[in-house]
C-alpha cells in the first residue's frame, strides 16, 4: 500500500526562480517574519543569529533569512559592483544599477508597503537605531537589509525605492553585516514565541525608556558582597518598587539623554 501524500501543515511551499536547498533544515512556517540581506558576503549569515535563543527559533521556522549576494547582479565579465565617485573622491561607491536589480530580487513576495516591510541600508549617517525601532520592524512582515560596503550607495537608488537609511551607533563599520545581525537579533527576539517568557522583554532596558535595574542570583553572599535585603524578603510590591527606583537612578547616572526624554513624556502624562 503506497503511501498518500503528507499535509506540510503551517510549512510555507513557495515558487522561486532562485534556486534553493531542497534538504534547507530551516523550515519557514506560514507568516513567519523574514529577514533578507543583500551582502557581498553572505557567507557572514547567520553568523551568531544561528546561536542560543534566535538560532533555534531560526531552526523551528519562527523566522526566516534569505541572503542575496550582490555580486551575481555585478556588470561585465568581473561582475563589477561599485565605481569611482562622480565628481571625485577617495574609494569606491556601490552603482545604482547593481543594487536596483538586487532589490528587485529582494522584492519577490514580499508587499509593497513599506509600513508592512522595511527596505533599509545600513549607513552611518542614518537615524539611529534603538528599541521603539525594534518593536516597530518586529510588529512588520519581514524587513529587507542592504549591506553597504566600501564609500557607500549611490543615492539615486535609494531614493528611487524609499530605503530608510538606519545607523547602529555613532561609529563607522566596514560593512553593514555586522550592523545587520545586531539588529536582527534585537527585532527577532521580540517576535512571539522566540524568548518564550513574553515578561523578558517587558522588564528590560529601554522597555519603557529606562536601563534594567541590576540583577542578582546566588550565592546571596559572595566574596563578602550580599544580595540587597530587599530581594530577599519575598515582599513583591516592594521588590518592584526598589527595581524601579534602581532604574531611575541609572538612567539618570549613565543615559541623562534618556533620563530627560523619560521625565518629559512623563510630564504629558
Amino acid at each position: 500500500m503506497t503511501d498518500g501524500p503528507k499535509s506540510h501543515g503551517r510549512l510555507s511551499i513557495r515558487a522561486s526562480l532562485v534556486p534553493r536547498d531542497l534538504m534547507d533544515p530551516n523550515p519557514r512556517l506560514q507568516g513567519a517574519w523574514c529577514a533578507k540581506i543583500i551582502t557581498l558576503f553572505p557567507g557572514a549569515f547567520p553568523g551568531v543569529l544561528g546561536e542560543s535563543l534566535t538560532g533555534k527559533a531560526l531552526q523551528d521556522g519562527l523566522w526566516a533569512l534569505k541572503t542575496i549576494d550582490l555580486r551575481p547582479f555585478g556588470e561585465g565579465r568581473h561582475r563589477n559592483v561599485d565605481d569611482t565617485p562622480t565628481g571625485g573622491g577617495a574609494g569606491m561607491v556601490l552603482r545604482p544599477d547593481v543594487v536596483a536589480k538586487a532589490l528587485n530580487e529582494a522584492a519577490r513576495d514580499t508587499p509593497r508597503d513599506r509600513a508592512r516591510w522595511p527596505v533599509v541600508y545600513l549607513s552611518p549617517r542614518g537615524r539611529r537605531f534603538d528599541q521603539a525601532t525594534a518593536r516597530r520592524w518586529a510588529a512588520t512582515e519581514g524587513i529587507t537589509m542592504l549591506c553597504g560596503r566600501f564609500e557607500g550607495v549611490d543615492q539615486r537608488v535609494l531614493d528611487a525605492y524609499e530605503v530608510e537609511e538606519v545607523s547602529l551607533g555613532d561609529f563607522v563599520l566596514t560593512g553593514g553585516e555586522i550592523a545587520a545581525q545586531a539588529m536582527i537579533d534585537a527585532t527577532v527576539r521580540l517576535l512571539p514565541g522566540v524568548l518564550g517568557n513574553q515578561a523578558s522583554t517587558e522588564e528590560e532596558s529601554f522597555s519603557d525608556g529606562l536601563l534594567e535595574h541590576p540583577q542578582f542570583t546566588r550565592p546571596n553572599d559572595w566574596q563578602g558582597r550580599t544580595v540587597p535585603e530587599v530581594l530577599l524578603s519575598g515582599h513583591h510590591a516592594r521588590i518592584e518598587e526598589w527595581r524601579r527606583e534602581q532604574a531611575k537612578a541609572l538612567t539618570q547616572e549613565r543615559r541623562p539623554d534618556l533620563w530627560e526624554a523619560w521625565l518629559a513624556r512623563h510630564r504629558k502624562d
